[in-house]
């Protein structure tokens, strides 16, 4: 069976003003006051929570300080779990991309960088966890994105074979783990990056998720 999977944050769904609420309430817990703003630090948000609180590190002049970070990271996540939905919506089309998809018999999973019990959380919150035949987060198994294997795993969950599956992503990440795991990438255009994902050579690129079906079928041919 052939098999496409999604990264989560930044591909089909904006979740930057949640993650970055989460880290400004660890800086306020300290009294520094916000020092993420969601309208431009959204990239940061979609390379995750360590590195949110290390670029507000920065911004207070602390850089390098790994200690601290590791501290707060997990009041981060709790902060995150308790308003994980605030803001957090759906990509237009990302869901009738997927539904599409299945219907047409492609199996179709979720490899993400956040940590499963949040990433099934929040993808219950949105009322789509049903939607995806496997979901496999950053603490599934002992690695974690880039590493190709959390993208095979999730392959194998949904029951396809991972030598027949393609990756849909926004990041650097997503990139390096489809060629880790020697299968086609197809990188989003409308996150923070935007067309400079360009730059990081996927096999395709997308602007709209209704581009996506066909792309699909392009590369790894009908399911």
């Amino acid at each position: 069976m052939r098999t496409v999977v999604f990264d989560l944050d930044g591909t089909l769904a904006d979740t930057s003003a949640d993650l970055i609420a989460a880290a400004n309430a660890c800086f306020r817990g300290i009294g520094a006051g916000d020092l993420l703003d969601p309208a431009h630090d959204a990239s940061i948000a979609f390379r995750g929570g360590r590195a949110m609180l290390a670029l507000g590190l920065e911004r207070l002049g602390r850089p390098g300080d790994g200690g601290w970070v590791d501290r707060h990271y997990p009041v981060l996540l709790d902060a995150y779990e308790a308003a994980i939905d605030t803001h957090t919506v759906l990509y237009p089309g990302a869901m009738e991309a997927v539904a599409a998809l299945a219907g047409s018999g492609f199996r179709v999973a979720i490899c993400t960088n956040k940590p499963e019990r949040l990433a099934r959380l929040l993808l219950a919150r949105l009322g789509v966890l049903d939607a995806f035949g496997a979901v496999v987060g950053a603490d599934t198994l002992p690695v974690r994105k880039p590493d190709p294997e959390p993208l095979r795993e999730a392959v194998r969950r949904a029951g396809g074979a991972p030598a027949r599956a393609l990756l849909v992503g926004d990041t650097e990440t997503d990139r390096e783990t489809s060629r880790a795991a020697g299968v086609p990438s197809v990188l989003v255009t409308f996150g923070p990056a935007g067309k400079a994902v360009a730059a990081l050579a996927p096999e395709a690129l997308i602007g709209d998720f209704a581009e996506l079906p066909g792309v699909v079928e392009r590369l790894l041919g009908p399911a």
